[in-house]
């Protein structure tokens, strides 16, 4: 069976460690892919952590960009040699998948996000002869080769650039979704985007792209305020000096506004920014706090037709929406690289404390 360099993560908040690892033959609707590039998510942080139950030693990773080596023998979508970004997985067969909307997959969690296991209870990843949690986000690509469900893997163009590309499967994917899949905002809407991360200013060039006259991006730290304003943001609020709530008021002449996309996971923040919702208006919750957290609500505060929808992965059909936003970005009209960092593989844990720290908005690990 063929051998791999991986990040292994040993236990909970142990860091990635590098070191061989052995993948297992592929089942019929599997590719094995060598893994050019992966964008570090802070899904992949928070699992690292310990803050979510997916099995340790584990090897993580989900937004993998490679070329295609071998293929199970059901797999019609790639063939080898080809250019591929990875994504979520999903079972195809649900309501949901048939209905268009895979990222709400009744087998989504355990698939994704804490089973560690393909669904007939393998790993496709073991070291010295025990299985290691894998299978995560249907790839795991903090590796040097993946193997990935055939539901994971999208075609791209022979040149597209993979290490920019990497993290459309997740986090670009997420934001621009938000905007497009769920505010589908009308002309002359008027969005606030909390949190200018790589989700947030995702959504905000999302936007641009819209009929919406005015974005307005929040954010503590300066920089990325400037950034936001760089990507096509109107207005900014830096709530480390300023009310978000009163500052919308101003800048909205007290409507407030149509849509939400808050991403910062912190539940203060996504209260007041329902609070900031017109008549009509929808907030859609992308950050994810703790397990638990609960968000009061006033009921006749949403009786004039206010929505608050959860999203997941940008509500998005993967074959559909990432060679669009691929298309986008080589025309120049989603600017990712202006999000981007590369490091190499060796030095995630470099990537892993300048996400944390702030310095990074997007680091990607070239391979």
């Amino acid at each position: 069976m063929p051998t791999t360099t991986a990040a292994v993560v040993e236990s909970a908040g142990s860091g990635f460690t590098l070191g061989e690892v052995v993948l297992d033959e592929l089942r019929d609707d599997e590719v094995r892919v060598r893994i050019v590039a992966t964008g570090v998510c802070h899904t992949d942080l928070g699992v690292a952590a310990g803050a979510l139950p997916f099995p340790l030693p584990g090897v993580l990773g989900h937004e993998g960009a490679g070329i295609v080596e071998e293929t199970g023998a059901a797999v019609t979508r790639v063939a080898p040699g080809d250019k591929v970004l990875l994504s979520y997985t999903s079972c195809g067969g649900c309501a949901n998948c048939r209905d268009g909307h895979p990222a709400y997959c009744e087998t989504w969690l355990p698939a994704n996000l804490l089973g560690g296991r393909r669904p007939d209870g393998t790993s496709p990843i073991s070291r010295d002869g025990t299985p290691l949690g894998g299978h995560f986000f249907g790839q795991s690509s903090f590796a040097g080769h993946a193997v990935a469900d055939e539901r994971s893997v999208v075609k791209v163009p022979a040149d597209a650039p993979l290490d920019l590309l990497a993290p459309l499967g997740c986090g670009i994917m997420t934001g621009a979704g938000a905007v497009w899949n769920v505010l589908a905002p009308r002309p002359g809407a008027t969005l606030l985007v909390t949190g200018a991360g790589a989700v947030g200013l995702s959504a905000v060039m999302a936007a641009c792209l819209t009929p919406s006259t005015r974005i307005i991006a929040v954010d503590r730290v300066a920089a990325r305020l400037a950034l936001a304003l760089e990507l096509g943001a109107t207005d900014t609020i830096d709530t480390s000096g300023e009310d978000l709530a009163e500052a919308v008021g101003k800048l909205t002449g007290g409507r407030g506004v149509d849509g939400v996309v808050e991403t910062t996971g912190n539940a203060d923040v996504l209260r007041t920014a329902i609070g900031t919702l017109a008549a009509r208006g929808t907030a859609v919750v992308v950050g994810a706090p703790a397990f638990g957290t609960e968000v009061p609500v006033d009921v006749n505060f949403l009786l004039p037709g206010r929505h608050v929808v959860g999203l997941t992965m940008g509500d998005a059909e993967t074959q559909a929406l990432v060679p669009t936003l691929a298309g986008l970005v080589a025309a120049g009209r989603f600017p990712v690289e202006k999000l981007v960092t590369h490091y190499e593989f060796g030095q995630i844990q470099e990537a892993v404390d300048d996400m944390l720290s702030g310095k990074t908005i997007k680091p990607v690990l070239r391979l």
